[in-house]
């Protein structure tokens, strides 16, 4: 027996589809497969025992009733204990029961839903915008809304299939604490095929989490004498909080649109107005989020710092000369750092994201020909260090000392245990990594806002959000932010929790 025969790849087996109902009948509007499997299949992403195999999964597009339907040409017969792997046990944990009805069932209440025409997305609407000349929404609504639940419920699946290690949500906890979920969803407002279809199209959706802050001596202590009792009830959303993002995903029909900046940028504007929220943090995100994230936040912070004309002070003791400097130099007296922590408090960003996006911007405000990647003899800057006689060098030589600072505080316990010879080495290697990676999103920025200036110019209709969301979708200097890493994780600071049992990841 040759279980070549028998196998076949399960990303290429399954196959999802968004539908609604047309005049005669379901009609697919999307289809796509998934980018992992191996949460369901095992780690090889292998189905055993079937040829020809076909497992698609639809989901209506407004309100993601979901079926499963599995076809094959043949089915492998049991040998001794070699058998096919049983689909239907396999796929059940992973998938709603109500998908598990025969299709000409399901095609019928999808064409025949009384509900799909007056269906409007669960929650509030939040935001509202256009691109590429079609019109989206973004509504938000608290998991312990039915409603909410129920849609979450739904689309939880598509964690499985395209967040790396992401785990769904568990959703039958008490309301207290379903009540610090947010969940958004982002719809497209599309013209009905059918005079009962619904005018909304899933795009994607996210999840935030309300973790409790603690603020030690900052928190006022109630007078025993003055309260009431018993004491009235406080909800979650009434306590100082993190907010966290947990699961963000944009279908792959709709990548590349701007939707992620849009969706992301909205759950920034939500967490800025909420006096409860201290700052916005991430739950392990990949790669290609952080490129949007990157992106989003400097869109966000860039005007803030041109305002306050922050950079870096090529001379920090006076004006250059060839006396020895001091052994020490106070961060202050080269960057603001008082102005720079009330700006990253203002805007409720993360310490550590906060950094990477300073440290971008004070690289793009040093010529290009002053840096590593412009040609800059980086022999002739390390002897002349802080005396070097181009104020722009000594500023590159500083941002360069800023970024090393900030990775040894980072990585101490590890950078402690090599030789000096070896620790100095390293820093080079990785701040000349961090310096590609930012190299990369800036002239990512700065292209797609040039293109973005010539486009208004020619038009006059571009708007502001329809910028962020274009130069959001840069991808440019993905595998370079992974090179932050000094062979420890180099995201949130030790202010992330670290109980996220439950806590499915980005």
């Amino acid at each position: 027996m040759n279980e070549g025969d028998w196998t076949c790849d399960a990303n290429d087996a399954v196959q999802l589809t968004i539908v609604q109902p047309s005049e005669e009948k379901v009609k697919t509007i999307h289809s796509f497969h998934p980018q992992f499997t191996y949460p369901i299949f095992g780690d090889d992403e292998q189905i055993f025992g079937y040829k020809g195999l076909i497992i698609r999964l639809r989901f209506a597009a407004h309100d993601l009733r979901p079926h499963i339907h599995i076809s094959y040409d043949e089915k492998f017969k049991p040998v001794g204990d070699t058998a096919a792997v049983d689909l239907l046990k396999t796929l059940t944990p992973w998938v709603p029961e109500e998908a598990f009805v025969v299709l000409p069932d399901y095609e019928k209440a999808v064409q025949e839903d009384q509900n799909a025409k007056d269906f409007v997305p669960p929650g509030k609407l939040v935001h509202s915008y256009i691109t590429r000349e079609r019109s989206y929404e973004i509504w938000a609504g608290s998991l312990a809304d039915p409603e909410v639940r129920r849609l979450l419920d739904r689309a939880q699946v598509f964690v499985s299939l395209f967040i790396e290690a992401g785990t769904p949500i568990i959703t039958d906890d008490p309301d207290w604490t379903l009540e610090r979920w947010t969940v958004y969803f982002v719809y497209e407002k599309v013209k009905p095929a059918a005079p009962m279809a619904s005018q909304y199209s899933i795009v994607g959706y996210a999840t935030t989490y309300r973790w409790w802050f603690y603020q030690g001596n900052s928190i006022q202590k109630p007078t025993v004498m003055s309260d009431p009792f018993p004491a009235p009830e406080i909800r979650p959303a009434q306590l100082p909080a993190r907010l966290r993002i947990a699961q963000f995903l944009i279908l792959p029909p709709h990548q590349g649109s701007g939707h992620g900046t849009h969706l992301y940028t909205t759950i920034h504007a939500a967490c800025f107005s909420d006096p409860t929220i201290t700052e916005l943090t991430v739950e392990d995100p990949n790669e290609a989020f952080d490129a949007l994230r990157d992106t989003a936040d400097y869109h966000i912070l860039r005007p803030e710092f041109l305002k306050h004309n922050v950079d870096i002070n090529p001379n920090p003791y006076g004006e250059p000369s060839k006396k020895q400097r001091p052994r020490r130099v106070p961060t202050s007296a080269l960057i603001p750092t008082k102005l720079l922590q009330d700006i990253r408090s203002s805007f409720k960003i993360a310490s550590t994201q906060f950094s990477h996006i300073m440290e971008m911007y004070l690289l793009g405000q040093i010529p290009l020909k002053n840096r590593l990647s412009g040609g800059t003899n980086m022999s002739r800057l390390l002897i002349k260090k802080h005396n070097a006689e181009d104020p722009n060098d000594r500023r590159y030589y500083w941002w360069r000392m800023l970024t090393k600072q900030r990775l040894y505080k980072r990585h101490r316990d590890l950078l402690i245990q090599l030789d000096l010879s070896d620790r100095i080495q390293k820093l080079e290697e990785t701040v000349t990594n961090v310096e590609e990676g930012y190299d990369a999103l800036l002239k990512a920025f700065n292209a797609r806002e040039e293109a973005l200036l010539a486009k208004e110019e020619e038009s006059g209709e571009l708007t502001p959000l329809q910028s962020t969301a274009v130069l959001g979708e840069a991808s440019t200097g993905r595998d370079q932010r992974g090179k932050r890493k000094l062979t420890v994780e180099d995201e949130e600071d030790e202010e992330e929790d670290d109980s996220a049992a439950k806590r499915p990841k980005v």
